[in-house]
């Protein structure tokens, strides 16, 4: 007696189910869009690293010679660090940050600013080793490993590189 169904094979089911599945995730990878990482906290941290920077540099070129070469390595750090987190927000938004422009070389009247101090360079050093442990608290994963680092070495420039300097 001939049936009204077709006879359905293993194989055919199988077959089936994979094609279901392909067609399952690319139609959900399709449909979803998810929102552009919140890199901001990262952006905060790199303009910091550039200002401290430019600061230790600045501090730098004033200092007695002992003074300046602890001086420059902290700005060698802190422009390593501004390199790194660059390098992250690139990864993570698939765009390299935007630079920053503001620099002011002039006093009101005109003049040049003096350089900074080296108790400048300590107490931003400071602020930004705080900044950068609370803000690591909050993140997770390979941000929050590298913000944890940037802490631990603005700590360390602050109390050990630059001893004996008072903020």
């Amino acid at each position: 007696m001939p049936t009204a169904l077709p006879s359905v094979s293993r194989r055919r089911v199988l077959i089936g189910a994979a094609a279901l599945a392909v067609l399952g995730s690319t139609s959900a990878a399709c449909g979803s869009r998810s929102e552009p990482p919140d890199v901001s906290t990262l952006v905060a941290q790199l303009e910091r690293a550039r200002s401290d920077a430019s600061l230790a540099a600045g501090a730098a070129s004033a200092a007695d010679p002992t003074l300046a070469a602890a001086l420059s390595a902290v700005a060698t750090e802190r422009t390593a660090h501004a390199e790194a987190l660059s390098d992250e927000i690139t990864r993570t938004t698939g765009s390299p940050p935007a630079t920053s422009t503001s620099t002011t070389t002039t006093t009101p009247t005109g003049g040049p600013l003096p350089p900074p101090t080296a108790s400048a360079v300590v107490a931003a050093l400071a602020q930004s080793a705080t900044d950068a442990a609370r803000d690591a608290a909050a993140q997770s994963g390979y941000p929050a490993g590298l913000l944890g680092s940037i802490a631990a070495s603005c700590t360390a420039a602050q109390t050990v590189a630059l001893e004996g300097v008072t903020a």
